[in-house]
């Protein structure tokens, strides 16, 4: 279900969807709440003036028709902006764009407002065109309430569009993917539910679990797989992590027995059952996929520096950004070795990246593409001083040998 909701969030037809529907319902229950005030005897109602057959058609065609040519020109606007970032600072970011709410709501409440006026124009009639004269006063007045309300929409659609598109506010919806993605996959010691230490190897005879579809993992569902194999009395090895790509016939799963008792073979409801917990798709995403996620701030960086957009600064303020998910990671996490069951069994191995690897990602985009930009170098070594003073003992070593890795670079050898 959360990678279901996580997909129908990227959509930009889900929210106009919604509201179209309950625009199409509000519309017939006022029409319908006119018509029970006629039947009642009602000829007017307090505070809103009376209208015409014509004059309320006009009303409702005028807002229908303009609410239908704004969400075309904002559709438009929001097209093109996806089309400069994707240029600009890389395809992989028009997620970004289509996962914002308030680009699905503006799209959303223009789209309604349109269904909403074209349900109540239906419902006007004159005495020519049937006989029986009827103006859904109530109606009408919402209509145009929603036109008021749509004009601040606008308002709101075009300060946001500007805001978004600003390098500063791309880099902030990266970061934030970022430390989620590092906090699913790294956990201090003593976390319910996940141990950080090695696992050790015990003899097991594994059955293999392998796709039948091609993709990138995108996700897992972890809790779920945990129920399954405490279910079962099975210990799960997950060979296809978020991030990994996979054709028919590739490893995703070994299951093996609880120690001391053999694997069985899988019958097919539950080999379906366990694909079923595996999301793939035609790209990575950085919700599980923590290399990805700082792949994409990475990219910001690398993209700054190109010969074209010699934009050093971009990549000086993707390094300090990054420095908010990793002084963590690197102070007192550890990357997840194994989720457990309620008593305490070891039920799921995932294999996460280690953070070293993550801290070699960023350190090489600095040595391979900024080391002609010294203030980039300068906030490569602002990066290793912060992670150096949260660094473990443990980890002190590999961190001076990227900082002997940087030296040369700043000194300009």
């Amino acid at each position: 279900m959360h990678t279901a909701s996580l997909r129908i969030r990227e959509s930009f037809w889900f929210l106009p969807t919604v509201y179209g529907i309950a625009a199409i319902i509000a519309a017939q229950l006022l029409v319908s709440l006119d018509q029970h005030l006629i039947d009642r005897g009602a000829t007017r109602i307090v505070f809103l003036d009376a209208l015409s057959a014509s004059g309320g058609r006009s009303i409702l065609t005028t807002i229908g028709t303009s609410m239908l040519t704004v969400a075309g020109t904002s559709f438009s606007i929001t097209i093109s902006v996806l089309a400069t970032t994707s240029s600009t600072y890389g395809p992989r970011l028009v997620r970004n764009f289509m996962a914002d709410r308030a680009n699905q709501f503006v799209l959303a409440a223009f789209t309604s407002t349109f269904l909403y006026a074209i349900v109540v124009l239906r419902s006007v009639h004159t005495a020519i065109d049937d006989g029986n004269a009827f103006v859904p006063v109530i109606a009408i007045h919402v209509a145009v309430l929603l036109g008021i309300l749509d004009v601040g929409v606008l308002v709101f659609f075009i300060h946001h569009i500007a805001s978004s598109v600003q390098i500063t506010s791309l880099q902030e919806q990266v970061q934030s993917d970022l430390e989620s993605a590092v906090d699913q996959a790294f956990r201090s010691d003593g976390d319910d539910g996940v141990a950080i230490a090695s696992q050790p190897d015990r003899a097991r005879t594994w059955t293999t679990l392998t796709a039948t579809t091609d993709g990138y993992v995108q996700s897992v569902q972890w809790e779920r797989l945990v129920g399954w194999a405490a279910d079962h009395g099975r210990v799960v090895d997950v060979v296809a992590m978020p991030g990994d790509h996979v054709i028919a016939g590739d490893e995703m799963f070994r299951i093996g027995g609880d120690e001391g008792s053999d694997a069985e073979d899988l019958s097919d409801s539950a080999a379906k059952t366990l694909r079923s917990m595996v999301t793939l798709g035609n790209a990575r995403t950085p919700y599980q996929d923590v290399d990805f996620a700082l792949q994409q701030l990475v990219e910001i960086a690398v993209r700054g520096l190109a010969s074209g957009t010699n934009d050093p600064y971009t990549a000086v303020s993707a390094l300090d950004l990054s420095a908010t998910a990793l002084v963590p990671m690197w102070r007192d996490r550890s990357a997840v070795t194994a989720y457990l069951d309620d008593d305490g069994v070891t039920r799921v191995l995932p294999h996460w990246p280690s953070a070293e690897a993550l801290v070699d990602t960023v350190f090489a985009g600095v040595t391979t593409y900024g080391a002609d930009h010294p203030i980039v170098v300068a906030a490569a070594l602002r990066l290793a001083d912060r992670l150096t003073t949260a660094a473990r003992p443990d980890r002190r070593g590999h961190l001076d040998a990227v900082t002997r890795q940087l030296g040369p670079v700043a000194s300009g050898e």
